[in-house]
């Protein structure tokens, strides 16, 4: 891992950026939820997913693309967390200031 970090940091820092501002200008839609069973599908789904790449299941070129595939992700997720947490405080600073 810390080789990918020293070697694709230019990578994991957009991915960071592109998920901060989709974090940013995404507006909170509340549409259908997902259901129970899907979330939990998605859950082990996901937790296999990382397991395996925990476990170097997975040999060679497929299983260093699928950890960067793992940090791309991982770090778009939380550039979109911090930019949407971001954007709330920012528009909650407004809305006290209009009133």
């Amino acid at each position: 891992m810390t080789y990918l970090a020293m070697f694709h940091w230019g990578w994991l820092l957009g991915a960071f950026l592109i998920g901060f501002c989709m974090g940013w200008i995404a507006v909170v839609y509340r549409g259908r939820s997902v259901s129970r069973v899907w979330i939990q599908r998605l859950s082990v789904i996901a937790a296999v997913i990382v397991g395996i790449a925990i476990a170097k299941v997975v040999p060679g070129r497929f299983g260093y693309w699928l950890d960067l595939g793992l940090a791309l992700f991982g770090f778009y997720l939380v550039g979109c967390a911090i930019g949407s947490w971001l954007r709330d405080i920012v528009v909650v600073r407004q809305q006290a200031r209009a009133t």
